[in-house]
């Protein structure tokens, strides 16, 4: 199947799976510039498939700067770690907020290898969120 030609019913269940928010930064749909995108958890080119098992919902910048990559380098161990499963791992186990909320700060090794490699904090991702929190749109 072509990963353009995912079923708009298939579409549908993943966005209702994911709660229309990204399954890495919590993004909510209505606070993002353009549409949240159905993504791979394991890309194609990583032999992914189009199956619903494979398949979450990513904000535009977690998924350009997920790519086609599966694992990433933990900073603290220096570890290779597979990124963060949206769809089978539970995001309060991996990540926490920083005090003001506008950080994600890794709890494990898939955590901090997850932050770095799709840039979480990004300073205007972050300055966004310090918006968010100041008009009570914080991710969760």
């Amino acid at each position: 199947m072509n990963r353009n030609r995912i079923p708009p019913e298939l579409r549908e269940r993943v966005r209702q799976q994911a709660g229309e928010r990204c399954g890495y930064c919590l993004s909510r749909q209505e606070y993002v510039w353009g549409t949240l995108e159905v993504e791979h958890i394991v890309p194609l080119s990583a032999g992914g498939v189009d199956a619903e098992e494979n398949l979450w919902l990513a904000c535009r910048p977690c998924n350009s700067h997920k790519s086609s990559q599966t694992e990433a380098m933990d900073p603290e161990t220096g570890q290779g770690v597979p990124l963060f499963n949206p769809r089978t791992q539970v995001w309060r186990e991996h990540f926490a907020w920083s005090e003001d909320g506008a950080q994600i700060i890794g709890l494990t090794a898939i955590g901090r290898a997850t932050v770095v490699a799709l840039r979480l904090n990004d300073t205007r991702l972050v300055a966004i969120r310090r918006r968010w929190v100041e008009v009570g749109w914080h991710p969760l």
